[in-house]
């Protein structure tokens, strides 16, 4: 099931993707109640539903089917606004994941040996369609990163990798937005250092979408493929089978500095193509493979990004000027 959450006649609502229509399940229950008075709170959001999946699943799966009868609950996409289908509490970030990205930038001491890890917050999410606001006064060198995303459905600390996938509900896109003046300074002996803070976290860092395909649709999150276009342009390509450490790998990782809750998100890093690639002064190599087109700039006002993930579909913001 690909879980949403979409703005329908001014309502905030919690339903799913079906192809080009979006199944209401806030309609489904007022036309024909399929949750007790106390299973209700569980359609507030989609983190309230991610805590109670065990018990919904088999309602939604039910409702789902009933569905395609009830027609007055199925809206056209075109006729709603899809949002973040979620905001999570916390993302926790795994940077350098892939060794093609590690071959066309200027690296850390820890790139490849561990995740660098970062943390970004539900406030700088926004969803499928949204704008991306260029701050100039923050940066002149935006960069964004398609990332798969893992949605953490069961808690858990101290995971073993064996039983990592068990903690995960389901699977979404992150564009990992960044600052890259920010992130990357160069000292005066021409080695590079890093600064996260400020290069990863600011306001409309972490588009996010435009669903969340439960974890049963993806039984193999390590054979998925990734793509980003800028303008049309095929700016990435791979797959997660090329990642350094797998989903299972982060979330045994992560869950050893913190207790990973319900509604959490990992993201697990990017392929090589960003613009950072063709950045000289940052240290930037481009390597491009598979019809990849190299970037003569970063992102500016008037460019739209998509991002792309099998199994979980298409993310695409325009970038507009603050």
């Amino acid at each position: 099931m690909k879980i949403i959450n979409f703005k329908f006649n001014g309502q905030t609502r919690v339903g799913a993707l079906d192809g080009d229509t979006v199944v209401d399940f806030t309609f489904l229950q007022e036309a024909a109640p399929f949750l007790s008075a106390a299973q209700l709170p569980a359609l507030s959001n989609t983190i309230e539903l991610i805590r109670h999946w065990d018990t919904l699943k088999p309602l939604l799966s039910a409702a789902f089917k009933q569905s395609k009868t009830v027609t007055a609950s199925r809206h056209p996409l075109t006729g709603v606004d899809l949002l973040a289908p979620m905001i999570p509490s916390t993302i926790l970030c795994s940077g350098s994941n892939y060794l093609s990205h590690n071959q066309e930038k200027a690296n850390a001491d820890i790139s490849g040996k561990e995740p660098e890890f970062f943390i970004k917050t539900g406030d700088v999410v926004i969803g499928h369609g949204q704008p991306i606001v260029h701050d100039r006064v923050l940066t002149s060198k935006l960069d964004g990163e398609v990332e798969l995303a893992a949605v953490i459905g069961k808690a858990g600390r101290h995971i073993a990798v064996e039983d990592a996938l068990q903690h995960v509900f389901g699977y979404t896109i992150v564009n990992d937005m960044t600052a890259r003046d920010r992130q990357v300074r160069k000292r005066p002996d021409g080695s590079y250092w890093y600064e996260l803070g400020r290069g990863k976290f600011f306001d409309g860092g972490a588009p996010m979408g435009p669903c969340i395909t439960t974890a049963d649709e993806i039984p193999d999150p390590q054979n998925l493929m990734v793509k980003s276009w800028v303008n049309g342009d095929l700016r990435q390509i791979s797959s997660t089978s090329q990642m350094i450490w797998s989903v299972a790998q982060l979330v045994h990782f992560f869950s050893i500095n913190v207790t990973l809750k319900p509604g959490m998100v990992i993201i697990t890093g990017t392929p090589s193509g960003t613009a950072w690639s063709c950045d000289a002064e940052l240290g930037g190599k481009w390597h491009g493979t598979d019809g990849m087109v190299p970037a003569t700039g970063y992102l500016k006002h008037g460019d739209e990004i998509v991002c792309e993930v099998q199994g979980i579909g298409r993310l695409s913001n325009p970038v507009v000027n603050a």
